[in-house]
């Protein structure tokens, strides 16, 4: 029986409205096509639901925390109510505060910038950069691609067990994939860091737009994700979690909204006083409407219902794994193997063809938005194409030759109609059988049509 397998009923959910899906787009080849968006691990589409909250209050709009005016009192209220809103969609806490960010690597950068002094930080090398990157100020462990989630949490052990000397230390771990998808065994591993002494974050940001993601109940510290992935647009993102790293560090930014007050000194300096809630790290006039975004999102996915979501995501997934499986030059990439859970990301290359040509041909000719490169994970696509860790891998088509250190991914979520992923699949395989109608060619290291 094949693992790929279908769930049966794909009734349990329709696709939800999100924007452009309507939107269509012209092919080399002639004549439009409604644009198939299959890039929803880079940045999905917003919700229609979202897009008419924020229409909605945009006439209403004032800076938060800094005025008397009706606009400015109802935009704190939207503002701190937003807040509550992200607080109650993860779970958290009581005690734990939601810091809101530009995105979940300004979330990373933000608890990096908070570590305490000689806080030790473990990191698989299969993260994406915004989680493998933030912590050049700390000493780091970098842990190898585990190939199950059972050796991961093995590795995860013997390396805390080994750290000298025994001083504090975060874990970083991604919740899902944003690579292979594949789900990440978050529980087991903050027992593991735990029961060493140290902290964990996750980093949600693949995650939480396809599973509900609990604070409490997977134990972590912290928790970081992106609006722009969770159907919200606008730049804003979440680092949510315990309070006492954060409020006894420097304010990540100085500034207005992170001072409770400033006052000069005799001697011709300034004394502050920070904050000592989540506006210690929030200085600067915040980004209100992406807030109310996320928090939008946050309901609507909520309200939508996480276990039809999930239930109809699988079935969408089924159906490209299965039709992946039918094309003998596909190669699809994974840590974990077939039967691990995963979300709707998946990545793959195809023997005989240079990934971005192959992405190219996909957008030109067929209207499908997927996207090709190392998908800000080097080292884990270096890893699961099986090169040396030290090859120069470079996102893009090379010039000449048809081969290069990349692949191919595509990705979906709740707005996906069945018509894109049907459409993906056949397109796959008519290139493979056909190849390419259209010639095409390299423009600063991309594969475009040869428009003559």
């Amino acid at each position: 029986m094949s693992v790929f397998t279908p769930a049966s009923d794909q009734s349990v959910c329709t696709p939800l409205p999100v924007l452009g899906r309507d939107v269509t787009v012209p092919l080399v080849t002639g004549g439009e096509v409604t644009y198939a968006a299959l890039d929803y691990a880079a940045s999905a589409p917003a919700l229609q639901r979202v897009w008419d909250d924020v229409a909605a209050y945009a006439p209403y709009y004032g800076s938060v925390h800094r005025g008397a005016g009706y606009l400015s009192q109802l935009s704190t209220d939207l503002f701190e109510n937003s807040r509550t809103a992200v607080a109650e969609f993860l779970d958290c806490r009581e005690g734990d505060q939601v810091v809101f960010t530009r995105s979940t690597t300004d979330s990373l950068n933000l608890l990096a910038a908070v570590l305490p002094e000689g806080c030790e930080v473990f990191v698989f090398e299969t993260e994406h950069h915004a989680s493998l990157l933030p912590w050049r100020d700390a000493r780091v462990t970098y842990l190898n691609a585990p190939r199950t989630p059972g050796q991961a949490v093995e590795t995860l052990e013997r390396a805390l067990a080994d750290r000298e000397p025994y001083g504090p230390a975060l874990v970083c771990v991604t919740g899902a994939s944003n690579v292979t998808g594949e789900l990440w065994p978050v529980r087991e591993l903050a027992a593991a860091a735990h029961a060493h002494g140290a902290r964990i974050v996750l980093d949600a940001a693949q995650l939480a737009p396809h599973h509900p993601v609990s604070v409490q109940e997977l134990d972590v510290d912290w928790v970081a994700f992106s609006g722009h992935k969770l159907y919200a647009p606008f730049g804003s993102g979440v680092l949510a979690g315990r309070a006492d790293w954060l409020t006894e560090a420097e304010p990540y930014l100085a500034g207005g909204g992170a001072s409770r007050t400033v006052a000069r000194r005799a001697d011709g300096g300034v004394d502050v006083e920070w904050h000592t809630t989540a506006a210690r790290h929030e200085a600067g006039s915040p980004n209100v409407i992406g807030v109310y975004a996320i928090a939008s999102a946050c309901k609507a996915l909520t309200e939508a219902g996480f276990d039809d979501l999930v239930a109809r995501e699988r079935y969408l997934i089924g159906k490209v794994r299965e039709g992946l499986a039918e094309v003998p030059e596909v190669k699809v990439l994974s840590l974990f193997g077939d039967d691990a859970p995963r979300v709707g990301v998946i990545s793959f290359v195809v023997r005989g063809w240079n990934s971005s040509h192959f992405a190219a041909a996909l957008s030109a000719e067929y209207g499908i938005g997927v996207r090709d490169g190392l998908f800000c994970a080097h080292p884990l696509v270096r890893t699961l194409l099986g090169s040396d860790p030290q090859d120069v891998g470079e996102c893009g088509a090379p010039d000449g030759g048809t081969t290069s250190l990349n692949a191919i991914r595509v990705s979906f979520g709740a707005g996906t109609p069945d018509e894109h992923v049907d459409r993906f699949v056949r397109a796959v395989k008519e290139l493979v059988r056909d190849g390419a109608r259209w010639n095409y060619r390299t423009e600063d290291g991309r594969c475009v049509p040869d428009r003559g």
